[in-house]
Protein backbone atom coordinates (compact mmCIF):
# COMPACT_ATOMS: atom_id res chain seq x y z
CA UNK A 1 0.00 0.00 0.00
CA UNK A 2 1.44 3.67 -0.84
CA UNK A 3 1.93 6.44 1.35
CA UNK A 4 -1.52 8.84 0.79
CA UNK A 5 -1.42 12.58 0.91
CA UNK A 6 -3.68 13.15 4.21
CA UNK A 7 -4.42 17.16 2.93
CA UNK A 8 -4.83 16.09 -0.77
CA UNK A 9 -7.45 13.09 0.39
CA UNK A 10 -9.19 15.20 3.15
CA UNK A 11 -9.69 17.72 -0.12
CA UNK A 12 -11.03 15.07 -2.09
CA UNK A 13 -13.30 14.10 0.52
CA UNK A 14 -14.57 17.49 1.11
CA UNK A 15 -15.57 18.30 -2.36
CA UNK A 16 -18.67 16.12 -2.17
CA UNK A 17 -21.49 18.19 -0.78
CA UNK A 18 -22.82 15.29 1.33
CA UNK A 19 -25.72 17.40 2.51
CA UNK A 20 -28.08 14.82 4.16
CA UNK A 21 -30.67 16.90 5.03
CA UNK A 22 -31.34 18.09 1.37
CA UNK A 23 -33.06 15.05 -0.98
CA UNK A 24 -31.49 16.60 -4.12
CA UNK A 25 -28.11 16.10 -2.59
CA UNK A 26 -28.41 11.64 -2.40
CA UNK A 27 -26.60 11.16 -5.19
CA UNK A 28 -23.57 13.01 -3.87
CA UNK A 29 -24.22 11.25 -0.11
CA UNK A 30 -23.98 7.27 -1.69
CA UNK A 31 -20.90 9.01 -4.40
CA UNK A 32 -19.19 9.74 -1.09
CA UNK A 33 -20.17 6.48 0.66
CA UNK A 34 -18.47 4.99 -2.16
CA UNK A 35 -15.10 6.97 -2.19
CA UNK A 36 -15.10 6.03 1.66
CA UNK A 37 -15.29 2.43 0.38
CA UNK A 38 -12.59 2.48 -1.93
CA UNK A 39 -10.20 4.32 0.19
CA UNK A 40 -11.10 1.50 3.10
CA UNK A 41 -10.42 -1.36 0.81
CA UNK A 42 -7.59 0.45 -0.65
CA UNK A 43 -6.60 0.63 2.82
CA UNK A 44 -6.52 -2.82 3.45
CA UNK A 45 -9.87 -3.16 5.09
CA UNK A 46 -13.22 -5.32 4.19
CA UNK A 47 -15.12 -2.18 3.57
CA UNK A 48 -18.57 -2.47 2.28
CA UNK A 49 -21.52 0.24 1.64
CA UNK A 50 -25.02 -0.30 2.96
CA UNK A 51 -28.00 0.54 2.16
CA UNK A 52 -30.69 2.05 4.61
CA UNK A 53 -34.34 3.80 4.12
CA UNK A 54 -32.23 6.93 3.75
CA UNK A 55 -28.51 7.37 3.26
CA UNK A 56 -25.99 4.82 3.09
CA UNK A 57 -23.61 3.35 5.47
CA UNK A 58 -20.06 2.20 5.46
CA UNK A 59 -18.78 -0.43 7.51
CA UNK A 60 -14.68 -1.87 6.93
CA UNK A 61 -12.95 -3.68 9.38
CA UNK A 62 -10.61 -6.09 10.05
CA UNK A 63 -10.66 -10.14 10.44
CA UNK A 64 -11.28 -11.15 13.46
CA UNK A 65 -8.76 -11.96 15.82
CA UNK A 66 -9.94 -13.60 18.94
CA UNK A 67 -6.83 -13.33 21.20
CA UNK A 68 -7.63 -9.39 20.54
CA UNK A 69 -9.75 -6.61 22.11
CA UNK A 70 -12.27 -5.01 19.28
CA UNK A 71 -12.41 -0.90 18.92
CA UNK A 72 -15.52 0.36 16.85
CA UNK A 73 -14.58 3.66 15.76
CA UNK A 74 -18.12 5.83 14.26
CA UNK A 75 -18.09 8.62 12.01
CA UNK A 76 -20.45 9.93 10.03
CA UNK A 77 -19.51 11.39 6.20
CA UNK A 78 -22.94 13.52 5.91
CA UNK A 79 -22.94 17.60 6.38
CA UNK A 80 -24.53 20.49 7.48
CA UNK A 81 -26.30 22.82 4.60
CA UNK A 82 -24.12 25.37 3.29
CA UNK A 83 -26.55 28.33 4.04
CA UNK A 84 -25.88 31.60 4.07
CA UNK A 85 -23.70 30.75 0.60
CA UNK A 86 -22.81 34.60 1.08
CA UNK A 87 -21.36 34.33 4.52
CA UNK A 88 -18.19 32.26 2.48
CA UNK A 89 -14.77 33.26 1.73
CA UNK A 90 -14.67 30.81 -1.36
CA UNK A 91 -17.14 28.03 -1.83
CA UNK A 92 -18.39 25.82 1.12
CA UNK A 93 -17.47 22.75 -1.32
CA UNK A 94 -13.91 23.77 -2.76
CA UNK A 95 -11.44 23.63 -0.07
CA UNK A 96 -8.81 26.08 0.68
CA UNK A 97 -5.55 26.18 2.57
CA UNK A 98 -4.71 29.31 4.34
CA UNK A 99 -2.73 30.66 7.48
CA UNK A 100 -2.28 26.87 8.67
CA UNK A 101 -6.26 25.62 8.15
CA UNK A 102 -8.28 24.39 5.99
CA UNK A 103 -11.57 25.67 5.39
CA UNK A 104 -14.86 24.30 3.48
CA UNK A 105 -18.18 22.58 4.74
CA UNK A 106 -17.25 19.31 6.71
CA UNK A 107 -13.62 20.22 7.38
CA UNK A 108 -14.26 19.81 11.40
CA UNK A 109 -17.65 18.44 11.23
CA UNK A 110 -16.79 14.96 10.84
CA UNK A 111 -14.87 14.38 7.27
CA UNK A 112 -11.74 16.25 8.85
CA UNK A 113 -11.90 14.33 11.97
CA UNK A 114 -12.99 11.45 10.82
CA UNK A 115 -10.53 10.56 8.04
CA UNK A 116 -7.96 11.86 10.57
CA UNK A 117 -8.74 8.14 12.07
CA UNK A 118 -8.65 6.61 8.65
CA UNK A 119 -5.53 7.56 7.88
CA UNK A 120 -4.05 7.08 11.20
CA UNK A 121 -5.07 3.24 10.59
CA UNK A 122 -3.60 3.14 7.02
CA UNK A 123 0.02 4.01 8.42
CA UNK A 124 -0.20 2.07 11.33
CA UNK A 125 -0.89 -1.50 8.28
CA UNK A 126 1.70 0.21 5.73
CA UNK A 127 4.30 0.21 8.26
CA UNK A 128 3.85 -3.09 10.35
CA UNK A 129 1.02 -4.84 8.40
CA UNK A 130 -1.42 -5.55 11.23
CA UNK A 131 -3.12 -3.48 14.18
CA UNK A 132 -2.78 -4.23 17.71
CA UNK A 133 -6.84 -4.62 17.56
CA UNK A 134 -9.68 -5.95 15.57
CA UNK A 135 -10.57 -2.91 13.77
CA UNK A 136 -14.47 -1.63 12.81
CA UNK A 137 -14.81 1.14 11.16
CA UNK A 138 -18.75 2.51 11.38
CA UNK A 139 -19.35 5.61 8.99
CA UNK A 140 -23.27 7.01 8.30
CA UNK A 141 -24.84 9.27 6.40
CA UNK A 142 -27.36 10.75 8.35
CA UNK A 143 -25.85 12.46 11.92
CA UNK A 144 -26.63 15.74 10.92
CA UNK A 145 -30.88 14.66 10.62
CA UNK A 146 -30.82 13.04 14.05
CA UNK A 147 -29.92 9.27 12.47
CA UNK A 148 -33.47 8.05 11.73
CA UNK A 149 -32.39 4.81 10.27
CA UNK A 150 -28.70 4.14 12.20
CA UNK A 151 -30.55 2.74 15.21
CA UNK A 152 -32.18 0.05 13.21
CA UNK A 153 -29.13 -0.56 11.46
CA UNK A 154 -27.05 -1.23 14.93
CA UNK A 155 -29.08 -3.82 15.80
CA UNK A 156 -29.47 -5.75 12.40
CA UNK A 157 -25.85 -6.12 12.66
CA UNK A 158 -25.08 -6.28 16.40
CA UNK A 159 -22.91 -9.44 15.69
CA UNK A 160 -20.87 -7.75 13.16
CA UNK A 161 -20.46 -4.78 14.97
CA UNK A 162 -19.81 -6.52 18.75
CA UNK A 163 -16.78 -4.71 20.18
CA UNK A 164 -15.13 -3.39 23.72
CA UNK A 165 -15.09 0.08 23.33
CA UNK A 166 -16.03 2.78 20.80
CA UNK A 167 -14.00 5.44 19.97
CA UNK A 168 -15.32 8.85 18.70
CA UNK A 169 -13.87 12.07 17.22
CA UNK A 170 -16.89 14.59 16.52
CA UNK A 171 -16.54 17.09 19.64
CA UNK A 172 -13.93 19.87 20.04
CA UNK A 173 -10.63 20.63 21.62
CA UNK A 174 -10.77 22.69 24.65
CA UNK A 175 -10.56 26.43 24.61
CA UNK A 176 -7.35 27.76 23.75
CA UNK A 177 -7.02 24.33 21.60
CA UNK A 178 -5.72 22.35 24.48
CA UNK A 179 -6.43 18.67 24.06
CA UNK A 180 -9.74 17.53 25.67
CA UNK A 181 -10.86 13.96 26.45
CA UNK A 182 -15.22 14.68 26.70
CA UNK A 183 -16.89 12.24 29.21
CA UNK A 184 -20.07 13.01 29.92
CA UNK A 185 -22.77 14.98 27.13
CA UNK A 186 -26.13 16.20 28.21
CA UNK A 187 -29.63 15.05 26.99
CA UNK A 188 -32.65 16.68 25.41
CA UNK A 189 -36.11 16.53 25.24
CA UNK A 190 -37.83 18.93 23.31
CA UNK A 191 -41.75 20.57 23.60
CA UNK A 192 -43.77 22.77 21.38
CA UNK A 193 -46.58 24.61 23.70
CA UNK A 194 -49.73 25.95 21.43
CA UNK A 195 -52.36 27.59 23.32
CA UNK A 196 -55.02 28.48 21.57
CA UNK A 197 -57.96 31.14 22.87
CA UNK A 198 -60.65 32.82 20.09
CA UNK A 199 -61.60 31.24 17.22
CA UNK A 200 -60.17 34.26 14.98
CA UNK A 201 -58.25 37.19 15.73
CA UNK A 202 -60.73 39.43 17.60
CA UNK A 203 -60.77 43.51 17.95
CA UNK A 204 -58.74 44.12 21.38
CA UNK A 205 -60.44 47.44 21.70
CA UNK A 206 -63.94 45.30 21.80
CA UNK A 207 -62.67 41.96 23.24
CA UNK A 208 -60.02 43.01 25.70
CA UNK A 209 -60.56 42.38 28.92
CA UNK A 210 -63.17 40.11 28.37
CA UNK A 211 -61.21 36.97 26.56
CA UNK A 212 -57.90 36.21 27.89
CA UNK A 213 -55.20 36.52 25.85
CA UNK A 214 -53.08 33.61 24.48
CA UNK A 215 -50.13 35.78 24.05
CA UNK A 216 -50.31 37.12 27.72
CA UNK A 217 -51.17 33.59 28.68
CA UNK A 218 -47.99 31.89 27.09
CA UNK A 219 -45.64 34.71 28.58
CA UNK A 220 -46.81 33.85 31.76
CA UNK A 221 -46.61 29.99 31.58
CA UNK A 222 -43.59 30.36 30.58
CA UNK A 223 -42.19 32.32 33.18
CA UNK A 224 -43.17 29.69 35.89
CA UNK A 225 -40.84 27.33 34.61
CA UNK A 226 -38.08 29.75 36.54
CA UNK A 227 -37.05 30.96 39.19
CA UNK A 228 -35.12 34.53 39.32
CA UNK A 229 -31.77 32.92 40.19
CA UNK A 230 -32.80 29.84 36.73
CA UNK A 231 -33.62 27.09 39.15
CA UNK A 232 -36.38 25.12 37.19
CA UNK A 233 -39.60 24.96 39.36
CA UNK A 234 -41.14 21.86 37.81
CA UNK A 235 -41.38 19.42 40.41
CA UNK A 236 -39.22 16.20 40.19
CA UNK A 237 -37.17 18.03 37.79
CA UNK A 238 -33.89 17.04 39.39
CA UNK A 239 -34.64 14.25 41.25
CA UNK A 240 -32.89 11.93 39.64
CA UNK A 241 -29.58 14.15 38.43
CA UNK A 242 -26.32 12.36 39.67
CA UNK A 243 -24.45 14.93 41.63
CA UNK A 244 -21.33 16.01 40.72
CA UNK A 245 -18.01 14.31 42.21
CA UNK A 246 -15.37 16.18 44.05
CA UNK A 247 -12.81 15.20 40.84
CA UNK A 248 -15.36 16.60 38.50
CA UNK A 249 -15.58 19.51 40.38
CA UNK A 250 -11.69 19.82 40.32
CA UNK A 251 -11.67 18.77 36.11
CA UNK A 252 -14.31 21.75 35.63
CA UNK A 253 -12.16 24.11 37.73
CA UNK A 254 -9.32 23.30 35.40
CA UNK A 255 -11.54 24.46 32.87
CA UNK A 256 -12.60 27.12 33.53
CA UNK A 257 -9.20 28.42 33.62
CA UNK A 258 -8.24 27.07 30.42
CA UNK A 259 -11.02 29.22 28.92
CA UNK A 260 -10.21 32.10 30.56
CA UNK A 261 -12.79 32.24 33.59
CA UNK A 262 -16.41 33.99 33.25
CA UNK A 263 -14.65 37.08 31.29
CA UNK A 264 -13.38 35.16 28.47
CA UNK A 265 -17.58 32.79 27.85
CA UNK A 266 -19.17 36.43 28.75
CA UNK A 267 -16.68 37.82 25.52
CA UNK A 268 -17.34 34.31 23.64
CA UNK A 269 -21.42 34.69 24.11
CA UNK A 270 -21.54 38.49 23.56
CA UNK A 271 -23.26 39.58 26.78
CA UNK A 272 -22.51 42.04 29.65
CA UNK A 273 -23.27 39.50 32.27
CA UNK A 274 -23.49 35.77 32.91
CA UNK A 275 -26.90 34.16 34.50
CA UNK A 276 -27.64 30.95 36.13
CA UNK A 277 -28.30 28.60 38.59
CA UNK A 278 -26.37 29.23 41.56
CA UNK A 279 -24.19 27.46 44.00
CA UNK A 280 -22.32 26.14 40.29
CA UNK A 281 -19.53 27.66 38.49
CA UNK A 282 -20.51 28.86 35.03
CA UNK A 283 -18.32 25.67 33.58
CA UNK A 284 -20.31 23.09 35.52
CA UNK A 285 -23.75 25.10 34.80
CA UNK A 286 -23.38 24.81 30.94
CA UNK A 287 -22.52 21.02 31.20
CA UNK A 288 -23.39 19.35 34.68
CA UNK A 289 -26.43 21.01 34.81
CA UNK A 290 -29.97 20.53 33.47
CA UNK A 291 -32.17 23.55 31.84
CA UNK A 292 -35.16 24.60 30.61
CA UNK A 293 -35.19 26.74 27.72
CA UNK A 294 -37.31 28.42 25.25
CA UNK A 295 -35.95 28.45 21.66
CA UNK A 296 -39.00 30.22 19.94
CA UNK A 297 -41.79 32.25 20.29
CA UNK A 298 -44.65 33.76 18.45
CA UNK A 299 -48.11 34.83 18.06
CA UNK A 300 -49.86 37.47 17.17
CA UNK A 301 -49.62 40.50 14.58
CA UNK A 302 -45.87 40.84 13.31
CA UNK A 303 -45.91 43.15 10.58
CA UNK A 304 -44.93 47.16 10.64
CA UNK A 305 -46.81 49.11 12.98
CA UNK A 306 -49.67 48.38 14.85
CA UNK A 307 -52.71 46.05 14.57
CA UNK A 308 -54.66 45.71 17.55
CA UNK A 309 -55.73 42.61 17.90
CA UNK A 310 -56.47 40.12 20.50
CA UNK A 311 -53.83 37.12 18.86
CA UNK A 312 -56.18 33.70 18.61
CA UNK A 313 -53.02 31.49 19.41
CA UNK A 314 -49.79 31.74 20.75
CA UNK A 315 -46.82 29.20 20.56
CA UNK A 316 -43.51 28.86 21.79
CA UNK A 317 -40.27 25.78 21.37
CA UNK A 318 -38.64 24.26 24.48
CA UNK A 319 -35.78 22.15 24.77
CA UNK A 320 -34.61 20.73 28.29
CA UNK A 321 -30.97 20.21 28.21
CA UNK A 322 -30.71 16.71 30.60
CA UNK A 323 -27.91 15.49 32.20
CA UNK A 324 -26.68 11.53 33.49
CA UNK A 325 -29.79 9.18 34.86
CA UNK A 326 -32.75 12.63 33.88
CA UNK A 327 -35.37 10.10 31.60
CA UNK A 328 -36.36 12.55 28.72
CA UNK A 329 -40.01 10.62 28.42
CA UNK A 330 -39.99 11.53 32.16
CA UNK A 331 -39.14 15.04 32.39
CA UNK A 332 -41.87 15.71 29.01
CA UNK A 333 -44.50 14.18 31.39
CA UNK A 334 -43.51 16.52 34.29
CA UNK A 335 -43.34 19.73 32.46
CA UNK A 336 -46.55 18.82 30.59
CA UNK A 337 -48.26 17.98 33.63
CA UNK A 338 -46.77 21.05 34.92
CA UNK A 339 -47.66 23.59 32.53
CA UNK A 340 -51.55 22.77 32.52
CA UNK A 341 -51.57 22.78 35.95
CA UNK A 342 -50.65 26.52 35.57
CA UNK A 343 -53.24 27.07 32.34
CA UNK A 344 -55.99 29.56 33.29
CA UNK A 345 -59.41 28.82 32.31
CA UNK A 346 -60.34 30.20 28.50
CA UNK A 347 -58.13 28.99 26.79
CA UNK A 348 -56.95 25.79 25.52
CA UNK A 349 -53.03 24.35 25.97
CA UNK A 350 -51.91 21.85 23.25
CA UNK A 351 -48.32 20.38 23.64
CA UNK A 352 -46.61 18.22 21.51
CA UNK A 353 -43.49 16.35 22.53
CA UNK A 354 -40.58 16.28 20.03
CA UNK A 355 -37.28 14.38 19.31
CA UNK A 356 -35.27 13.53 22.61
CA UNK A 357 -32.24 11.25 23.70
CA UNK A 358 -30.96 10.74 26.86
CA UNK A 359 -27.19 12.15 28.32
CA UNK A 360 -24.28 9.94 28.15
CA UNK A 361 -21.50 9.74 30.52
CA UNK A 362 -18.81 7.48 31.27
CA UNK A 363 -15.39 7.22 33.31
CA UNK A 364 -12.44 8.68 32.02
CA UNK A 365 -10.80 7.22 34.76
CA UNK A 366 -11.30 3.84 33.54
CA UNK A 367 -8.65 1.70 31.93
CA UNK A 368 -10.04 2.73 28.72
CA UNK A 369 -10.67 6.43 29.78
CA UNK A 370 -6.96 6.29 30.54
CA UNK A 371 -5.69 4.81 27.72
CA UNK A 372 -7.57 7.71 25.57
CA UNK A 373 -6.34 10.44 27.24
CA UNK A 374 -2.08 9.06 27.29
CA UNK A 375 -3.51 8.66 23.39
CA UNK A 376 -4.22 12.60 23.28
CA UNK A 377 -1.24 13.74 25.41
CA UNK A 378 1.31 11.74 23.31
CA UNK A 379 -0.37 13.29 20.20
CA UNK A 380 -0.91 17.21 21.63
CA UNK A 381 1.89 16.78 23.92
CA UNK A 382 0.03 18.18 26.92
CA UNK A 383 -2.14 16.63 29.39
CA UNK A 384 -5.56 16.27 28.17
CA UNK A 385 -8.47 18.25 30.09
CA UNK A 386 -11.70 16.53 31.28
CA UNK A 387 -14.63 17.94 29.23
CA UNK A 388 -18.60 17.63 30.26
CA UNK A 389 -19.97 18.70 26.91
CA UNK A 390 -23.30 20.96 26.95
CA UNK A 391 -24.63 19.53 23.92
CA UNK A 392 -26.37 16.47 22.81
CA UNK A 393 -25.15 13.31 20.80
CA UNK A 394 -28.21 10.86 21.22
CA UNK A 395 -26.40 7.80 19.52
CA UNK A 396 -24.33 7.61 22.27
CA UNK A 397 -27.35 6.57 24.40
CA UNK A 398 -28.04 4.12 21.37
CA UNK A 399 -24.63 2.64 21.05
CA UNK A 400 -24.55 1.72 24.82
CA UNK A 401 -27.92 -0.24 24.93
CA UNK A 402 -27.34 -1.74 21.54
CA UNK A 403 -24.06 -3.04 21.88
CA UNK A 404 -23.17 -2.72 25.66
CA UNK A 405 -19.92 -0.77 25.44
CA UNK A 406 -18.94 2.52 26.41
CA UNK A 407 -17.55 5.35 23.85
CA UNK A 408 -15.05 7.62 24.52
CA UNK A 409 -15.02 11.15 22.75
CA UNK A 410 -11.75 12.32 21.32
CA UNK A 411 -12.61 15.66 20.12
CA UNK A 412 -10.05 17.24 16.91
CA UNK A 413 -11.79 20.24 15.91
CA UNK A 414 -9.91 23.67 16.64
CA UNK A 415 -12.60 25.50 19.25
CA UNK A 416 -12.78 28.28 16.46
CA UNK A 417 -14.08 26.25 13.52
CA UNK A 418 -17.02 27.59 12.77
CA UNK A 419 -18.79 23.81 13.08
CA UNK A 420 -22.40 24.64 10.99
CA UNK A 421 -21.64 28.22 10.09
CA UNK A 422 -19.87 29.87 6.93
CA UNK A 423 -16.49 29.26 6.40
CA UNK A 424 -16.16 25.91 8.65
CA UNK A 425 -12.29 24.84 9.34
CA UNK A 426 -10.41 22.72 10.76
CA UNK A 427 -6.45 23.24 11.50
CA UNK A 428 -4.05 21.32 10.06
CA UNK A 429 -2.33 20.62 13.25
CA UNK A 430 -4.88 19.01 14.93
CA UNK A 431 -6.48 17.04 11.84
CA UNK A 432 -2.07 15.92 11.72
CA UNK A 433 -2.10 15.41 15.20
CA UNK A 434 -5.49 13.24 14.80
CA UNK A 435 -3.07 10.90 12.85
CA UNK A 436 -0.79 10.13 15.24
CA UNK A 437 -3.37 10.39 18.35
CA UNK A 438 -5.07 7.10 15.86
CA UNK A 439 -1.90 5.08 16.13
CA UNK A 440 -1.22 5.92 20.05
CA UNK A 441 -4.85 4.90 20.93
CA UNK A 442 -5.28 1.95 19.11
CA UNK A 443 -1.84 0.63 20.60
CA UNK A 444 -2.82 1.42 23.87
CA UNK A 445 -6.53 0.14 23.85
CA UNK A 446 -4.60 -3.25 22.16
CA UNK A 447 -2.02 -3.51 25.45
CA UNK A 448 -5.51 -2.97 27.94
Amino acid sequence: MDQLDPLEKLQEFLRFPSVSTQPEHAPDLLSCAEWLRELLSGIGLNASVHSTAGSPVVLASTLRDPSKRSVLIYGHYDVQPPDPLDGWTTPPFEPRIAEGRIYARGAADNKGQILAHILGVAETLRENGSLPVNLIFLIEGEEEIGSPNLTDFLREHREELACDLVAISDTAMAPGNKPALTYALRGIAAMELIVRGPARDLHSGLFGGAVANPVTVLARLLSTLHDDKGHVLIPGFYDAVRPLAPWEREAAADLEKAAGGDAAIRELAGVPELFGEEGFSTIERIGARPTAEVNGIGGGYQGAGTKTVLPKEAFAKLTFRLVADQDPAVILTAAEEYLRKQTPPGVLLEVITGHSGAAYQNDPNSPDGLASRKALKGAFGAEPLLLRDGGSIPILATLKEILGVDSHLLGLANPDSRIHSPDENMLIENFLGGIRMNRILLEGLGKR
